[in-house]
């Protein structure tokens, strides 16, 4: 491998890990650098999920006292419906062709930063329209599960309208079940995507420690940025690769 290409991708993984931390977004730069270094593109959303998955358990971690809140056989369904989902949108990946991802890509990294930008909007929305006797609906967990398992990219903002949609109303809970079906969903697709062979594991590894030592560095980077600096940033690396790929797409 190149080292330009080498160093491409440590220093997208490690500013993936720092914007996960700090606010979401990382997959805006795992995943076009690996297409940018010649990963086809089925291959390289594979890839970028096994990269940022350390992050989701890191995550998941942080928030299990909010987690053990739940009742256990309420998360256990939950929990099952994602895995479900998982499967199904990582095994829609596995059938597209490169072509046909690549047609739908930019139109998904469009989605997701907009989601990502007006995230507080949408969960707000759904909240509003929500009924305090709303059922947990599975199909709706089952459908944004699948959306997770194909592409990933705004899964959390998606999540936490769905919750909003549900009545909750604590933020902390929604958060800590947001992060622990979160890794639940990019668990099982990392495993999809494993036993198929779609995982281009030396550019993994090397993403997956550089996203966590991103990651842990993020923490000090955070308190010291505005927060509303730093979404406006990650939004516009959204629109950008957007941007391109949409390029990549007329011509």
């Amino acid at each position: 491998m190149p080292v330009l290409d080498i160093l491409i991708l440590l220093a997208a993984a490690f500013g993936a890990g720092v914007l996960n931390t700090i606010a979401g977004g990382g997959t805006f730069l795992t995943f076009p650098a690996l297409v940018l270094t010649g990963v086809p593109p089925v291959a390289a959303n594979a890839t970028s999920a096994v990269a940022v998955f350390p992050g989701y358990l890191g995550g998941a971690l942080g928030f299990r006292a909010d987690l053990a809140a739940f009742d256990r056989a309420r998360l256990i369904r939950l929990t099952l419906i994602t895995l479900a989902g998982g499967i199904v949108g990582s095994g829609l990946l596995l059938v597209s062709s490169n072509e046909a991802f690549s047609l739908v890509v930019p139109f998904l990294l469009l989605a997701a930063t907009l989601a990502f930008l007006f995230g507080d909007r949408i969960r707000i929305w759904a909240a509003a329209r929500a009924r305090s006797l709303t059922p947990e609906g599975a199909a709706g967990l089952f459908a944004v599960s699948v959306y997770g398992g194909y592409f990933n990219g705004g899964l959390g903002i998606v999540l936490l309208a769905l919750f909003a949609l549900w009545g909750m109303v604590d933020l902390h809970r929604m958060n800590g079940l947001k992060t622990g079906l979160s890794f639940a969903l990019s668990a099982i697709s990392v495993a999809v995507f494993a036993v198929a062979g779609l995982v281009v594991w030396p550019q993994a590894v090397m993403m997956m420690v550089a996203a966590t030592l991103g990651g842990y560095l993020g923490a000090p980077i955070a308190r010291a940025l505005p927060r509303e600096a730093v979404r406006w940033l990650i939004a516009l690396i959204g629109f950008g690769m957007s941007a391109i790929f949409f390029a990549r797409l007329m011509g």
